[in-house]
């Protein structure tokens, strides 16, 4: 009698068995997808090789990165910020789909509020705001017809002297253009670099299978956005662009919050003086808002705002 093959005879070690048991949601924000867990009292943190696990799309439920629902106070940086502001009660903690921590979300950040709201661990009305704790500050959310605004914060160049005085910061190489394009890199509490393409079949061609090369790359790595301008660039006063993102530890994903900041932050800057303060940024999950609006401090901040869907509950079996 032929023996039964090793992979029948000796079942493959299950990463989500230390899992069993464990409570999920799956949101997404413009195709940004993610697996939600409310863990108030950190009780339960996720190893890194188990974070990848729960995101493999094949072995697992699958996802852009995994949101863990903590209170700020059990956790180091959010007791930090729970000094600057009291109504910081939550803390995103969020991880890369390899497992790797990431600083903020923009995406995320409205996924992770619809989160809390349908879980009954916060309330906001339309017009309020909730503030979050993130591990790039406090990102205050309002909620509006159609999803939620965030204030994304300040902005600013990671070489600030070249941007200003250059075309771009760095060069960048990725499969599908013929020769690497000149880059601009823009921090929005985590690091981004924009290629401006000419038209939309250069877009198309792109494979980020791979990541993109970035020469110099940022101290801590960098998402890569490839953005083509819409013809006319305005319309009635709004900008819009187009844009495909490959993310640092994630690979590309559908859309990308903070990348889409950065996208408008740095085609903003290309257009020069009289370029709009108001943006449409599509990408293949959808449509997102971006807006410059003055913050608290009078720096200018960046606003997005987008939906955030919550499609489906589970636990780990």
């Amino acid at each position: 009698m032929t023996a039964a093959p090793d992979s029948l005879a000796a079942p493959a070690h299950n990463p989500l068995a230390s899992l069993t048991g464990l409570a999920f949601a799956k949101g997404h924000g413009t195709g940004n997808d993610f697996v939600l867990v409310a863990d108030p009292e950190g009780a339960r943190d996720i190893a890194p090789q188990e974070v990848a696990a729960l995101c493999d799309r094949h072995l697992g439920i699958g996802a852009d990165g995994l949101i863990r629902a903590i209170r700020s106070e059990h956790l180091a940086e959010g007791r930090e910020l729970l000094a600057e502001d009291a109504g910081a009660i939550w803390f995103m903690d969020y991880r890369n789909a390899d497992g790797s921590v990431s600083e903020m979300c923009g995406n995320g950040v409205r996924v992770f509020v619809a989160f809390l709201l349908e879980q009954g661990l916060a309330s906001l009305d339309p017009g309020e705001v909730l503030p979050v704790g993130t591990r790039a500050g406090i990102k205050r959310v309002e909620r509006r017809e159609g999803g939620f605004a965030v204030d994304m914060g300040p902005w600013e160049f990671i070489h600030p002297a070249q941007a200003e005085a250059e075309a771009g910061d760095s060069l960048v190489t990725a499969d599908g253009l013929d020769v690497s394009r000149p880059a601009l890199s823009v921090s929005m509490g985590n690091p981004h670099t924009v290629v401006a393409l000419a038209e939309g079949a250069e877009l198309e061609r792109l494979r980020l299978f791979s990541a993109p090369v970035v020469e110099p790359v940022p101290p801590h790595g960098t998402n890569v956005e490839f953005v083509v301008p819409a013809e006319p660039l305005v319309r009635e006063g709004v900008g819009s662009i187009a844009m495909r993102v490959h993310e640092r530890g994630v690979g590309e994903t559908q859309s990308c919050g903070t990348g889409a900041c950065a996208a408008a932050v740095a085609i903003r800057h290309w257009a020069g003086a009289g370029a709009p303060n108001r943006w449409d940024i599509r990408v293949p999950g959808g449509t997102v808002q971006v807006a410059f609006v003055t913050g608290i401090e009078g720096a200018e901040h960046v606003e997005l705002s987008g939906p955030a869907v919550i499609v489906a509950h589970g636990a780990i079996g």
